[in-house]
């Protein structure tokens, strides 16, 4: 072999090292730049403040969610706004109430808590009263309230009153707990005014539908049969769940108890009925005080209207030293050859005519004990009048 060509191959080899020496160099420089722009994202400490971006801090961070907030509120218009702080003022006065019974097994003796049903409720005054439907109630024997915090406590009954639809429970909850709703009238409600209704639908709590008063004079048909005048018509969605919820004008204040709906299907129609607050107002402080509605009686018991033929109320009894007593009305008697001779027929009321059982009950509701009254009846073939003096019930 030539001493040229080893030369040559010498210094191929040679230049190929020196090549790759270069190359490996080249790699370390970069991989050192990466490690330190890496670091550098990390920990701005290692970097000179003439090159360093300040991140921004927490407290920077704020103002900056806050003025997103704002930005927020000032795309919503004064009407929407006037609509969330009703909301948010209302809502901590409705309750969730759960419903439920108890039974016993016959074999095994234990007892098995079965639910019932669920509805809603609000706060009716500082000592826990709380004010729902009747028909929420019937049929359980235990009561849950669970208040907007999602805290729950067992309640009681205080009064029932089927013939309104109305109810009251109470609860031992501490005192900043209780919230209650201001009351407003609605004896001058407009059709067409903005109603809301705060409710539990379907079992979700806290929820808010608007509408407007629909109609005003309706008549519904109470759980005992009893008719439910001065009702309140609203649009306003009201569904299962929604029973016992308060229905709010626009100033957040008490105008109604949502009762019922009209619905073929069961949900919601567009069609929902509330119990006006002038009536709750009267309703509620006797379920508080005396477990019932203190209604004015006369002292009679009337006849089943099957057996009646003539237009009016027939007394069947009159009890001994009730006002009906004092003022000379007579019920069912026997005549000496053993017949029977009809009672007297009421047939008015001051200015109301009675038609029936149903209607002397419910013109009576229109009055207070100690009012009195003009009885017009009908004994035979003669009419008579007479003044009677209004006793409560509950005496």
């Amino acid at each position: 072999m030539k001493l040229s060509t080893i030369l040559t191959g010498v210094s191929l080899i040679a230049v190929s090292l020196y090549i790759g020496y270069y190359i490996s160099e080249s790699n370390n420089n970069n991989s050192s730049s990466l490690e330190i722009q890496n670091i550098s994202n990390s920990d701005v400490g290692h970097i000179s403040s003439d090159d360093r971006i300040d991140p921004v801090s927490d407290n920077e961070d704020r103002p900056i969610l806050t003025k997103r907030i704002s930005d927020a509120d000032a795309n919503l218009n004064d009407d929407e706004l006037a609509v969330i702080e009703l909301f948010e003022d209302a809502a901590p006065s409705v309750v969730f109430i759960t419903t439920s019974t108890t039974r016993q097994s016959y074999y095994s003796m234990d007892v098995t808590e079965i639910p019932k049903g669920s509805g809603t409720g609000f706060m009716w005054d500082d000592e826990g009263h709380i004010v729902t439907n009747y028909h929420v109630l019937d049929g359980g024997n235990k009561f849950t309230v669970m208040l907007s915090d999602q805290t729950s406590y067992s309640a009681e009954i205080v009064g029932l009153a089927p013939e309104k639809d109305l109810a009251v429970l109470k609860i031992s909850a501490p005192e900043g707990k209780i919230k209650t709703l201001p009351l407003s009238k609605s004896s001058n409600l407009k059709v067409g005014q903005s109603a809301y209704a705060i409710g539990n639908p379907f079992g979700f709590d806290q929820t808010l539908t608007t509408g407007v008063i629909s109609a005003l004079g309706r008549e519904i048909t109470a759980a005992n049969g009893r008719t439910i005048y001065d009702v309140i018509q609203t649009d306003a969605a009201i569904n299962p769940g929604n029973s016992g919820g308060p229905l709010l004008n626009s100033s957040g204040k008490l105008i109604g108890v949502n009762t019922a709906i009209f619905s073929p299907s069961g949900a919601y129609s567009g069609i929902g009925f509330s119990i006006p607050v002038d009536v709750v107002k009267l309703i509620v402080p006797d379920l508080i005080a005396y477990g019932r509605v203190n209604r004015p009686v006369i002292g009679i018991e009337l006849m089943n209207e099957n057996y009646v033929n003539a237009e009016g109320a027939m007394i069947s009894k009159v009890l001994k030293n009730s006002p009906a007593y004092k003022a000379g009305l007579q019920g069912i008697s026997r005549a000496r050859n053993g017949q029977y001779l009809a009672g007297d027929i009421i047939t008015s009321i001051d200015d109301n005519v009675i038609k029936s059982n149903l209607s002397l009950v419910e013109t009576l509701e229109k009055y207070k004990p100690n009012d009195i009254i003009d009885i017009t009846y009908k004994r035979g073939d003669k009419l008579s009048k007479v003044k009677v003096k209004l006793i409560s019930v509950v005496e």
